[in-house]
């Protein structure tokens, strides 16, 4: 990892890079741009180069109705994984999450076992497992 740059989602090619990196490790589940421009009014949606290559983007989400906790996620391309870029940028995640409520959750495609592999290593506990209407593939709820 040489040089992490985390930023915000803020404008057409910023969002168009988290749109890539969220599709392509949540292909079940994609995002269309008007989605995602509705999702940064309400979330932290960042995106994370290293230097000037696309690495991985996070979202955070604040408490809600639904749940009481934050919600973090952080998502690195297969190409960059275990380099220490889901670390960074969890852990950027997770400060920002811990600004916002005392409980702190993620979600994970259940496809995906390097991202449950992570969270659990660095201490989440699954609490559930859901279907979203349509899909085949559950997530997994975990929480720190």
């Amino acid at each position: 990892m040489s040089e992490l740059r985390i930023v915000p989602v803020s404008d057409e090619q910023t969002l168009l890079d988290w749109q890539r990196v969220h599709n392509e490790i949540i292909p079940t589940a994609p995002l269309s741009v008007a989605e995602i421009r509705e999702r940064v009014t309400r979330n932290v949606l960042e995106v994370a180069y290293d230097g000037d290559v696309l690495v991985g983007c996070s979202t955070v989400r604040p408490p809600s109705d639904e749940t009481p906790a934050a919600v973090v996620i952080a998502r690195v391309l297969l190409a960059y994984r275990r380099r220490g870029f889901g670390t960074a940028i969890y852990e950027h995640c997770l400060e920002r999450g811990r600004s916002l409520a005392d409980r702190i959750e993620t979600h994970i495609l259940a496809s995906n076992e390097d991202g449950l592999r992570f969270a659990k290593a660095h201490g989440f506990v699954e609490v559930e497992t859901y279907l979203l209407p349509g899909d085949t593939i559950p997530f997994v709820e975990l929480r720190l």
